[in-house]
């Protein structure tokens, strides 16, 4: 089942932990690619110095994290690779959830094409945001993109256990007090994490 609005709705912290081993879903030309989410990061706007909404600061770029919990937050880093966050919360509190890693389910095929590297470990296909969003043709044309209704790039329920590994987020030490702030939260064990 489709995850609706009312899943969305939470806040960033706790929707990043619920949403793994939940089902990402794309559509591409007819194929289905289906990935376990595996890894995740909260960023809570305005106070949050890691958030691209910090201090409320609403631009072209991050307008879409404004809006009510459910949609995509595709954005460019490095100008290389793009990042897929996941919309929370209520309309008006920027806050999203960076989905960093996931395990692939159906359709490697299809990843394998889209990623084409080197490398035979499957692991390298999806274990990072960058790479994910290759993988599965994630790119800024999907920002803004509704989840709750959308057909081409979704998340389905499933209900799984796990452990729960949780640290503090990768790569933002200019976040000062924000920094260690424990709001990465992974599937312990996993060998996709990023």
């Amino acid at each position: 089942m489709k995850l609706g609005v009312d899943f969305y709705s939470q806040d960033a912290v706790t929707l990043a932990q619920k949403l793994l081993g939940k089902l990402l879903v794309r559509k591409i030309d007819g194929e289905e690619i289906v990935t376990k989410i595996v890894e995740t990061e909260a960023y809570v706007g305005p106070e949050d110095k890691a958030c691209h909404a910090y201090n409320n600061k609403r631009t072209d770029r991050t307008k879409i994290m404004f809006a009510q919990g459910g949609y995509s937050y595709v954005y460019l880093i490095y100008g290389l690779h793009h990042c897929f966050n996941v919309v929370s919360g209520k309309k008006g509190k920027p806050e999203a959830v960076l989905i960093r890693a996931v395990e692939p389910v159906k359709g490697l095929r299809v990843i394998k094409k889209n990623r084409q590297i080197k490398s035979k470990r499957i692991e390298d296909l999806t274990n990072g945001p960058g790479k994910l969003c290759q993988a599965l043709a994630i790119d800024k044309n999907l920002n803004g993109y509704n989840l709750s209704t959308g057909v081409e790039l979704y998340i389905r329920d499933r209900q799984q256990e796990y452990d729960l590994l949780t640290t503090p987020r990768v790569n933002i030490g200019y976040a000062e007090e924000y920094k260690g702030e424990l709001w990465r939260f992974c599937i312990k064990g996993n060998t996709f994490l990023s």
